[in-house]
């Protein structure tokens, strides 16, 4: 049996400092840890999101075009200010919100790509 303390999401960029402002805007923190250039850390409720700079030998690992089915689902309180609020950053979300039997939801992406699913229970 595998036996663990926490868990958390990392996402690794060769754009540190762009991913890293995106997300300090996104979630209304700063990271914390943070290290320049090399690590940044978002302690979200339940989750730790962290953002590493991969070292040069593994850079062509973390190129856009090889995206994992990975996504960051935020399950927010208003959808439509969650999506005014991604537009005003300069991410607009590129389709339409989806309803489901869970609730609505819609799809938006970091400056790396990443899926970010936003999800409000109905």
């Amino acid at each position: 049996m595998l036996q663990y303390r926490t868990a958390f999401l990392t996402l690794g960029t060769t754009n540190f400092e762009l991913v890293v402002n995106f997300y300090s805007q996104l979630l209304s923190q700063q990271p914390h840890p943070y290290q320049p250039k090399r690590y940044a850390q978002f302690n979200l409720l339940g989750l730790r999101l962290g953002i590493f700079q991969p070292q040069s030998s593994h850079e062509t690992e973390f190129n856009n075009a090889a995206r994992s089915g990975l996504s960051l689902c935020l399950e927010v309180e208003n959808l439509e200010n969650a999506i005014a609020f991604l537009t005003e950053m300069g991410y607009p979300t590129p389709g339409k919100i989806n309803v489901a039997s869970h609730g609505q939801e819609i799809y938006a992406y970091d400056p790396d790509g990443n899926r970010l699913i936003l999800h409000q229970s109905s």
